[in-house]
């Protein structure tokens, strides 16, 4: 039977996917400073062979095999090897963050149209925000980065996005354990597209030249963000529907974004900082932090409404019960 869930998002957990986010932002420094010589496909197959030792630990969780591949698919093999490849292409840690936020666009309209969540105002508002501050940062950047990189950022956000709704549509409980056993999924189809690609040679040259920063980085990406971060995201998601937990990761690219300056001297541009600002602003408004003012006429019908409640306490517990 599905569990329970509801549409608010409590303190605690928001806090949770805050942190997620924060984890995942910097995760894009991490990668480029750690990929160095690696082909990008190996180091991504490296990451997932670390997450997937955990199976031995983990048991396997309650759902059908099919829906764990289905999750690691998208997940873990298409998010991943299309985001490593696009950094490998040339795209900056920064804006791969930012172009891979279109995986709140991609999760809402598939969960709208395969889980039959409909969104609110608010949260197609917020979403609709978050998507001009991506258009303003295309916009800005013109013909910088190359256009096979945009193009595979954007499927890895596409296949995020899939992943999402997958995950969200199982119902797992806890997350620890689809986010390890759907790990295993990655391994082998990577290495096997990276030898395809960059032969045996480059493959082989990798492993054994992949060095401290490598070690580092897979260390911070299979443990932190892979073991940790997704753990948590996928527990959030089979607690709450999709559209109240992933706009919250747009905030991921600001703290890319702002480690990439800090740490890579990428200093961000204007249209950069304004897509940033309007991203974090569609965060706010998704949550129902940020609220349109009530029009003056309904301020008062409330107020009366208020009045009256109080003024009838029977009515006022009949209400309640209805409510209730």
């Amino acid at each position: 039977m599905a569990a329970p869930s509801v549409n608010r998002v409590n303190r605690r957990d928001t806090a949770l996917v805050i942190g997620v986010a924060a984890l995942w932002g910097f995760n894009f420094v991490v990668i480029d400073w750690g990929m160095g010589s690696v082909p990008p496909l190996l180091f991504a197959a490296i990451r997932f062979s670390v997450v997937s030792l955990a199976c031995f630990f983990v048991p396997r969780p309650p759902v059908p095999l099919r829906t764990v591949a289905a999750v690691g698919a998208f997940m873990s093999l298409g998010q991943f090897g299309f985001l490593y490849l696009a950094l490998h292409l040339g795209m900056g840690p920064g804006l791969a963050a930012l172009v891979l936020q279109s995986q709140a666009v991609f999760t809402i309209v598939i969960a709208s149209a395969a889980l039959r969540e409909r969104p609110t105002r608010a949260q197609v508002t917020g979403t609709a925000l978050g998507v001009a501050g991506l258009f303003v940062v295309a916009v800005g950047i013109g013909g910088q980065v190359p256009l096979a990189a945009l193009g595979l950022c954007l499927l890895a956000g596409l296949s995020w996005g899939a992943g999402n709704v997958v995950s969200r549509a199982a119902h797992a409980p806890g997350g620890l354990a689809i986010t390890v056993w759907s790990a295993t999924v990655a391994p082998l189809p990577l290495l096997g597209l990276s030898l395809l690609i960059d032969g045996p040679a480059a493959v082989g040259h990798g492993l054994t030249h992949l060095g401290w920063h490598g070690v580092l980085s897979t260390v911070y990406t299979a443990g932190l963000c892979s073991l940790v971060g997704y753990a948590l995201f996928n527990r959030l998601l089979s607690r709450y529907p999709a559209a109240s937990v992933v706009p919250w990761v747009l905030l991921a690219p600001v703290v890319a974004m702002a480690s990439s300056w800090a740490l890579l001297s990428e200093a961000p541009g204007p249209a950069e900082l304004a897509g940033a600002a309007l991203l974090v602003i569609g965060v706010l408004v998704a949550q129902g932090i940020i609220r349109r003012p009530l029009p003056p006429d309904d301020i008062q019908d409330l107020s009366l409404e208020r009045t009256r409640g109080s003024a009838d306490p029977a009515g006022s517990a009949a209400a309640a019960g209805n409510r209730g």
